[in-house]
Protein backbone atom coordinates (compact mmCIF):
# COMPACT_ATOMS: atom_id res chain seq x y z
CA UNK A 1 0.00 0.00 0.00
CA UNK A 2 1.23 3.64 -0.57
CA UNK A 3 0.33 5.65 2.07
CA UNK A 4 1.21 9.87 2.12
CA UNK A 5 0.90 12.45 4.71
CA UNK A 6 -0.09 15.95 3.30
CA UNK A 7 0.80 18.81 5.39
CA UNK A 8 -0.09 17.26 8.28
CA UNK A 9 -0.16 19.30 11.81
CA UNK A 10 -1.66 18.42 15.45
CA UNK A 11 -2.34 20.91 17.83
CA UNK A 12 -4.09 20.42 20.89
CA UNK A 13 -5.40 23.68 22.26
CA UNK A 14 -2.24 26.14 22.40
CA UNK A 15 0.68 23.05 22.06
CA UNK A 16 1.99 21.73 18.83
CA UNK A 17 2.13 18.20 18.71
CA UNK A 18 3.07 18.02 15.34
CA UNK A 19 4.42 20.78 13.11
CA UNK A 20 3.07 20.88 9.64
CA UNK A 21 5.03 17.71 7.74
CA UNK A 22 5.01 15.60 4.82
CA UNK A 23 6.10 12.26 4.57
CA UNK A 24 5.63 9.29 1.75
CA UNK A 25 6.13 5.95 3.65
CA UNK A 26 8.01 3.78 1.20
CA UNK A 27 5.40 0.44 0.69
CA UNK A 28 7.24 -2.79 1.57
CA UNK A 29 9.63 -1.83 3.55
CA UNK A 30 10.12 -1.10 7.38
CA UNK A 31 9.85 2.68 7.90
CA UNK A 32 11.52 3.33 11.43
CA UNK A 33 10.67 6.87 13.28
CA UNK A 34 13.60 7.52 15.04
CA UNK A 35 13.49 10.42 17.82
CA UNK A 36 13.69 11.00 21.98
CA UNK A 37 10.95 10.62 24.26
CA UNK A 38 8.23 13.35 22.55
CA UNK A 39 9.58 13.38 19.35
CA UNK A 40 5.92 13.16 18.28
CA UNK A 41 6.65 9.52 16.84
CA UNK A 42 3.37 8.20 18.96
CA UNK A 43 1.47 10.90 17.83
CA UNK A 44 2.07 10.24 13.86
CA UNK A 45 1.50 7.05 14.34
CA UNK A 46 -2.14 7.79 15.78
CA UNK A 47 -2.79 9.84 13.23
CA UNK A 48 -1.65 7.12 10.72
CA UNK A 49 -3.70 4.99 12.09
CA UNK A 50 -7.10 7.23 12.51
CA UNK A 51 -6.94 7.58 16.43
CA UNK A 52 -6.07 10.84 16.11
CA UNK A 53 -7.67 13.41 13.72
CA UNK A 54 -5.13 15.93 12.37
CA UNK A 55 -5.87 19.80 12.89
CA UNK A 56 -4.67 20.25 9.58
CA UNK A 57 -3.42 17.90 6.35
CA UNK A 58 -4.59 14.65 5.17
CA UNK A 59 -4.06 11.15 5.21
CA UNK A 60 -4.18 9.51 2.04
CA UNK A 61 -4.18 5.65 1.60
CA UNK A 62 -3.26 4.50 -2.58
CA UNK A 63 -4.35 7.91 -3.18
CA UNK A 64 -7.18 7.76 -1.52
CA UNK A 65 -7.88 9.97 1.26
CA UNK A 66 -9.05 8.89 4.81
CA UNK A 67 -8.11 11.83 7.00
CA UNK A 68 -11.94 11.19 8.51
CA UNK A 69 -12.26 7.51 8.28
CA UNK A 70 -12.25 5.60 11.71
CA UNK A 71 -9.43 3.18 12.51
CA UNK A 72 -11.88 0.65 12.83
CA UNK A 73 -12.78 1.02 9.05
CA UNK A 74 -8.85 1.02 8.44
CA UNK A 75 -7.27 -1.88 6.81
CA UNK A 76 -4.30 -1.94 9.75
CA UNK A 77 -2.73 -3.53 12.63
CA UNK A 78 -1.26 -1.77 15.93
CA UNK A 79 0.76 -2.92 18.48
CA UNK A 80 2.08 -0.55 22.02
CA UNK A 81 4.81 -1.01 23.98
CA UNK A 82 1.99 -1.70 26.39
CA UNK A 83 1.27 -4.87 24.86
CA UNK A 84 -2.31 -5.54 26.22
CA UNK A 85 -3.86 -9.49 25.78
CA UNK A 86 -7.44 -10.35 26.76
CA UNK A 87 -6.50 -12.48 30.42
CA UNK A 88 -9.49 -15.10 30.19
CA UNK A 89 -8.89 -15.80 26.51
CA UNK A 90 -6.57 -18.39 26.06
CA UNK A 91 -3.17 -17.81 24.06
CA UNK A 92 -4.90 -19.20 20.99
CA UNK A 93 -7.97 -17.51 21.28
CA UNK A 94 -5.93 -13.91 21.55
CA UNK A 95 -4.44 -14.76 17.73
CA UNK A 96 -7.96 -15.77 17.24
CA UNK A 97 -9.74 -12.64 17.92
CA UNK A 98 -9.20 -10.72 14.69
CA UNK A 99 -10.07 -13.59 12.43
CA UNK A 100 -13.20 -14.28 14.43
CA UNK A 101 -14.05 -10.98 14.01
CA UNK A 102 -13.42 -11.16 10.05
CA UNK A 103 -15.70 -14.10 10.24
CA UNK A 104 -12.93 -16.36 9.20
CA UNK A 105 -13.84 -20.09 8.71
CA UNK A 106 -12.84 -22.07 10.98
CA UNK A 107 -9.97 -23.94 9.37
CA UNK A 108 -8.52 -20.77 8.33
CA UNK A 109 -8.20 -19.49 11.75
CA UNK A 110 -6.80 -22.52 13.01
CA UNK A 111 -4.04 -22.98 10.29
CA UNK A 112 -3.07 -19.38 10.39
CA UNK A 113 -2.87 -19.00 14.68
CA UNK A 114 -0.56 -22.16 14.31
CA UNK A 115 1.34 -20.33 11.48
CA UNK A 116 1.70 -17.29 13.45
CA UNK A 117 2.40 -19.14 16.76
CA UNK A 118 5.45 -20.93 14.96
CA UNK A 119 7.30 -18.30 13.75
CA UNK A 120 7.01 -16.48 16.99
CA UNK A 121 8.26 -19.47 18.46
CA UNK A 122 5.23 -19.85 20.61
CA UNK A 123 3.34 -22.84 19.33
CA UNK A 124 3.75 -24.51 22.79
CA UNK A 125 2.16 -21.77 24.72
CA UNK A 126 -1.15 -21.81 22.74
CA UNK A 127 -3.43 -23.50 25.55
CA UNK A 128 -2.03 -21.35 28.29
CA UNK A 129 -4.05 -17.97 29.49
CA UNK A 130 -1.72 -15.04 29.30
CA UNK A 131 -1.21 -14.50 33.36
CA UNK A 132 0.75 -17.82 33.17
CA UNK A 133 3.24 -16.49 30.22
CA UNK A 134 5.92 -14.15 30.60
CA UNK A 135 6.73 -11.14 30.15
CA UNK A 136 8.54 -11.86 26.43
CA UNK A 137 5.54 -14.37 25.86
CA UNK A 138 2.76 -11.84 26.13
CA UNK A 139 4.47 -9.50 23.76
CA UNK A 140 4.53 -12.44 21.53
CA UNK A 141 1.17 -13.26 21.58
CA UNK A 142 0.38 -9.40 21.29
CA UNK A 143 2.47 -9.46 17.90
CA UNK A 144 1.27 -12.83 17.08
CA UNK A 145 -2.34 -11.15 17.24
CA UNK A 146 -1.51 -7.85 15.30
CA UNK A 147 0.05 -9.24 12.55
CA UNK A 148 -2.01 -12.50 11.61
CA UNK A 149 -4.74 -10.22 10.17
CA UNK A 150 -2.01 -10.15 7.43
CA UNK A 151 -3.16 -6.01 7.09
CA UNK A 152 -0.85 -4.07 4.52
CA UNK A 153 -0.27 -1.87 7.52
CA UNK A 154 1.45 -2.94 10.70
CA UNK A 155 2.53 0.25 13.06
CA UNK A 156 4.87 -0.60 15.89
CA UNK A 157 4.99 1.87 18.99
CA UNK A 158 8.44 0.77 20.89
CA UNK A 159 6.74 -3.01 21.18
CA UNK A 160 9.97 -4.20 22.86
CA UNK A 161 10.92 -1.54 24.95
CA UNK A 162 9.88 -3.00 27.97
CA UNK A 163 11.92 -6.59 27.09
CA UNK A 164 14.83 -7.62 28.90
CA UNK A 165 18.25 -7.67 26.40
CA UNK A 166 17.95 -10.56 25.03
CA UNK A 167 14.52 -11.11 24.51
CA UNK A 168 14.58 -7.19 22.62
CA UNK A 169 17.45 -8.80 20.42
CA UNK A 170 15.66 -12.17 19.13
CA UNK A 171 12.17 -10.22 18.54
CA UNK A 172 14.15 -7.62 16.56
CA UNK A 173 15.72 -10.16 14.06
CA UNK A 174 12.45 -11.89 13.85
CA UNK A 175 10.59 -8.82 13.44
CA UNK A 176 12.69 -8.44 10.25
CA UNK A 177 12.61 -11.75 8.97
CA UNK A 178 8.89 -11.62 9.09
CA UNK A 179 8.71 -8.62 7.19
CA UNK A 180 11.63 -9.56 4.74
CA UNK A 181 8.63 -10.71 1.70
CA UNK A 182 7.80 -7.56 1.32
CA UNK A 183 4.21 -7.77 1.39
CA UNK A 184 3.73 -5.41 4.45
CA UNK A 185 4.59 -1.76 5.04
CA UNK A 186 5.55 -1.26 8.85
CA UNK A 187 6.00 1.87 10.38
CA UNK A 188 8.65 1.25 13.85
CA UNK A 189 8.93 3.84 16.39
CA UNK A 190 12.59 4.02 18.53
CA UNK A 191 14.45 5.91 20.45
CA UNK A 192 16.87 3.56 20.18
CA UNK A 193 19.65 4.37 17.07
CA UNK A 194 20.99 0.43 17.33
CA UNK A 195 17.83 -0.37 16.64
CA UNK A 196 16.72 1.44 13.66
CA UNK A 197 20.17 0.49 11.77
CA UNK A 198 19.51 -3.52 12.91
CA UNK A 199 16.25 -2.60 11.19
CA UNK A 200 17.68 -1.48 8.08
CA UNK A 201 14.65 0.28 5.79
CA UNK A 202 13.68 3.42 5.68
CA UNK A 203 14.40 6.07 8.72
CA UNK A 204 12.33 9.62 9.59
CA UNK A 205 14.39 11.07 12.18
CA UNK A 206 12.21 12.91 14.47
CA UNK A 207 12.40 15.99 17.20
CA UNK A 208 9.60 17.96 19.10
CA UNK A 209 7.42 16.82 16.53
CA UNK A 210 8.71 17.91 13.26
CA UNK A 211 10.67 15.52 11.09
CA UNK A 212 14.50 16.34 10.23
CA UNK A 213 16.05 13.66 8.04
CA UNK A 214 14.11 11.09 5.83
CA UNK A 215 15.85 8.38 3.57
CA UNK A 216 17.39 4.86 3.54
CA UNK A 217 18.79 4.19 7.34
CA UNK A 218 22.06 3.68 5.91
CA UNK A 219 22.24 6.71 4.12
CA UNK A 220 20.44 9.15 7.23
CA UNK A 221 23.03 7.77 9.64
CA UNK A 222 26.08 8.29 7.21
CA UNK A 223 25.27 12.16 6.32
CA UNK A 224 22.99 13.54 8.97
CA UNK A 225 21.92 16.75 7.35
CA UNK A 226 22.53 18.86 11.08
CA UNK A 227 24.15 18.41 14.19
CA UNK A 228 20.88 17.41 15.74
CA UNK A 229 19.92 14.67 13.73
CA UNK A 230 23.69 13.31 13.89
CA UNK A 231 22.90 13.52 17.54
CA UNK A 232 19.83 11.53 17.62
CA UNK A 233 21.30 8.98 15.18
CA UNK A 234 24.29 8.21 17.70
CA UNK A 235 24.70 6.77 20.73
CA UNK A 236 27.02 7.93 22.73
CA UNK A 237 26.53 11.03 21.24
CA UNK A 238 28.49 12.37 18.62
CA UNK A 239 31.77 14.73 19.43
CA UNK A 240 31.15 18.17 18.19
CA UNK A 241 34.13 20.58 18.92
CA UNK A 242 33.69 23.99 17.73
CA UNK A 243 36.61 25.76 15.73
CA UNK A 244 37.15 28.19 12.98
CA UNK A 245 38.69 27.24 9.54
CA UNK A 246 42.46 27.64 9.13
CA UNK A 247 42.18 26.92 5.64
CA UNK A 248 40.10 24.28 3.06
CA UNK A 249 41.66 21.72 4.52
CA UNK A 250 42.31 22.28 8.59
CA UNK A 251 40.47 23.41 11.04
CA UNK A 252 41.39 25.32 14.17
CA UNK A 253 39.08 24.25 17.36
CA UNK A 254 38.52 27.00 19.84
CA UNK A 255 40.79 25.58 22.26
CA UNK A 256 43.51 25.92 19.91
CA UNK A 257 44.65 22.42 18.27
CA UNK A 258 44.29 22.03 15.11
CA UNK A 259 42.50 19.02 12.85
CA UNK A 260 43.10 18.61 9.34
CA UNK A 261 40.50 17.40 7.05
CA UNK A 262 39.89 14.77 4.83
CA UNK A 263 38.74 15.14 1.03
CA UNK A 264 39.09 18.29 -1.56
CA UNK A 265 39.39 21.37 0.18
CA UNK A 266 36.34 23.30 1.56
CA UNK A 267 35.22 26.49 0.39
CA UNK A 268 35.37 28.08 3.32
CA UNK A 269 36.92 31.53 4.40
CA UNK A 270 40.16 31.72 6.80
CA UNK A 271 38.53 32.35 10.46
CA UNK A 272 34.77 31.41 9.34
CA UNK A 273 32.92 29.63 12.84
CA UNK A 274 32.39 25.98 12.12
CA UNK A 275 31.86 22.85 14.22
CA UNK A 276 33.49 19.56 13.91
CA UNK A 277 31.93 16.28 14.52
CA UNK A 278 33.54 12.70 15.72
CA UNK A 279 31.79 9.46 16.43
CA UNK A 280 33.38 8.15 20.11
CA UNK A 281 34.64 4.63 18.16
CA UNK A 282 36.74 7.31 15.40
CA UNK A 283 38.09 8.47 18.55
CA UNK A 284 41.55 6.40 19.19
CA UNK A 285 43.62 6.29 22.19
CA UNK A 286 47.23 6.38 20.98
CA UNK A 287 49.53 6.81 23.91
CA UNK A 288 52.92 8.76 22.70
CA UNK A 289 51.97 8.77 19.26
CA UNK A 290 52.84 12.07 17.40
CA UNK A 291 50.67 12.21 14.25
CA UNK A 292 48.60 13.91 12.04
CA UNK A 293 45.49 14.74 14.30
CA UNK A 294 47.13 13.76 17.71
CA UNK A 295 45.10 15.63 20.68
CA UNK A 296 47.20 15.99 23.75
CA UNK A 297 44.01 15.17 26.34
CA UNK A 298 43.48 14.73 30.12
CA UNK A 299 41.19 11.65 31.68
CA UNK A 300 38.10 13.19 33.45
CA UNK A 301 36.27 9.56 33.44
CA UNK A 302 36.69 5.66 32.30
CA UNK A 303 33.29 4.21 32.58
CA UNK A 304 32.85 0.08 30.92
CA UNK A 305 29.79 -1.20 29.16
CA UNK A 306 29.84 -4.37 28.58
CA UNK A 307 32.95 -4.94 26.59
CA UNK A 308 33.69 -1.45 25.96
CA UNK A 309 35.46 1.09 27.74
CA UNK A 310 33.87 4.87 27.27
CA UNK A 311 36.73 7.19 28.03
CA UNK A 312 35.48 10.51 28.71
CA UNK A 313 38.52 13.09 27.67
CA UNK A 314 39.25 16.99 27.94
CA UNK A 315 40.74 18.76 25.46
CA UNK A 316 41.27 22.59 25.88
CA UNK A 317 38.03 23.38 27.18
CA UNK A 318 36.19 20.79 25.03
CA UNK A 319 34.97 17.55 26.13
CA UNK A 320 35.54 14.59 24.10
CA UNK A 321 34.19 10.60 24.11
CA UNK A 322 36.81 7.74 22.88
CA UNK A 323 34.57 4.11 22.39
CA UNK A 324 37.49 2.10 23.00
CA UNK A 325 36.98 -1.82 22.53
CA UNK A 326 37.76 -4.15 25.26
CA UNK A 327 37.88 -3.22 28.66
CA UNK A 328 39.90 -0.59 30.46
CA UNK A 329 41.36 0.78 33.38
CA UNK A 330 42.13 4.49 32.55
CA UNK A 331 43.06 6.30 36.00
CA UNK A 332 41.22 9.90 36.33
CA UNK A 333 43.61 12.97 35.34
CA UNK A 334 45.76 10.74 33.33
CA UNK A 335 47.20 12.41 30.43
CA UNK A 336 46.62 10.62 27.40
CA UNK A 337 46.99 10.94 23.50
CA UNK A 338 43.85 10.95 21.61
CA UNK A 339 44.12 10.74 17.73
CA UNK A 340 41.20 11.04 15.29
CA UNK A 341 41.19 10.32 11.29
CA UNK A 342 41.14 12.93 9.03
CA UNK A 343 38.62 10.64 6.68
CA UNK A 344 35.79 10.47 9.57
CA UNK A 345 35.50 13.97 10.74
CA UNK A 346 31.68 15.33 9.69
CA UNK A 347 31.96 19.29 9.06
CA UNK A 348 28.69 21.68 10.24
CA UNK A 349 28.69 25.04 9.81
CA UNK A 350 28.48 27.70 12.24
CA UNK A 351 24.44 27.26 12.45
CA UNK A 352 24.77 23.09 12.69
CA UNK A 353 23.88 22.70 8.75
CA UNK A 354 25.99 19.69 7.04
CA UNK A 355 28.78 20.82 5.34
CA UNK A 356 30.69 17.48 4.39
CA UNK A 357 30.14 14.41 5.97
CA UNK A 358 33.63 11.60 5.40
CA UNK A 359 33.86 10.34 1.88
CA UNK A 360 31.99 13.03 0.09
CA UNK A 361 32.64 16.66 -1.56
CA UNK A 362 32.11 19.85 0.32
CA UNK A 363 27.96 20.72 0.43
CA UNK A 364 28.69 24.09 -1.43
CA UNK A 365 29.71 27.76 0.20
CA UNK A 366 28.38 29.50 2.94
Amino acid sequence: MKLQLKDISLRVGAETHLYALDLELVPGTINVLLGPTQAGKTTLMRVIAGLDRPTEGRVLVDGKDVTGVSVRDRNLAMVYQQFVNYPAMSVFDNIAAPLRLQRRPDAEVKQRVTEMAEKLHISHLLQRLPGALSGGQQQRCALARALVKKAPLVLLDEPLVNLDYKLREELRAELASLFADGATTVVYATTEPQEALLLGGQTVVMDAGRILQTGPTLDTYSKPISIRSAAIFNDPPMNVLPGRMEDGHTVRLDDGPVLRIGGPALALAKGQPCKVGIRCHHVALKPGTAQVNSLDCTVDLSELSGSETYVHLRVGGAGLVAQVPGVHSVAIDAKVQAWVDPQELFIFDADGALLRAPGEASHGTH
